[in-house]
């Protein structure tokens, strides 16, 4: 299965007027080719039964569908894919569970923990945050354009910028080389979030298409 370019994050810490379903309803109607969710305070119980809803909202939709961090839940509900961070389930054991079909993403915010993230055999890195960002408290410093060139330039696989990505500053991204981007408030935060995946969706194409 391959990595989509454009990742939403669903979330619900940020705010509170959409579901995580609801959101996953209305970004992929927008355009998104990735569904990812994101979710820190509810129970396995509760994490598995709202990520085998994605999960089917996103098999009858053709979007892959990616749980954060919990290898747990991805299996338990059937995900396309599990992303992890550094501190998170390691990689190589994930592959284990997870088999050879299922996409695994990792964290990375320097070149450092990209070369990591490929020695352990990653199928795409997500790295930032590119731009200041108040969607993770745990984002770390900024990485820059610059260090985002160098990233692309030393894998293969695919990079997908993260952190404070959006309509006003994707083109210097994907211009910079990286095969999509993640996004989290740019979408979820936003009045209509169809309507902003939609305006970032048809923004990457036009880019793609020049």
């Amino acid at each position: 299965m391959n990595v989509g370019r454009l990742h939403v994050l669903t979330d619900t810490s940020l705010q509170s007027r959409f579901s995580h379903i609801e959101l996953a309803e209305m970004a992929i109607a927008g355009g998104a080719d990735t569904i990812q969710y994101r979710e820190k305070r509810h129970s396995t119980r509760e994490m598995i039964e709202t990520a085998s809803k994605m999960k089917r909202i996103c098999e009858r939709t053709g979007a892959v569908f990616i749980v954060n961090d919990r290898i747990d839940v991805a299996l338990a509900s059937d995900a396309d894919g599990v992303h992890l961070g550094q501190d998170d389930f390691p990689i190589p054991l994930a592959r284990k569970l997870a088999g050879e079909e299922r996409i695994i993403g990792g964290s990375s915010s320097h070149e450092g923990e990209v070369r990591e993230c490929l020695a352990l055999g990653a199928d795409y890195v997500g790295f930032g945050p590119v731009f200041p960002t108040t969607s993770k408290d745990d984002a770390g410093p900024v990485s820059g354009m610059a260090e985002l060139r160098d990233v692309v330039r030393m894998t293969a696989i695919p990079v997908i910028a993260i952190g404070g990505v959006g309509p006003e500053n994707m083109e210097k991204v994907m211009k910079a080389g990286a095969y999509g981007i993640a996004v989290i408030s740019a979408v979820c935060c936003q009045a209509d979030p169809e309507e902003a995946t939609r305006t970032l969706w048809e923004q990457m194409q036009r880019i793609l298409q020049a």
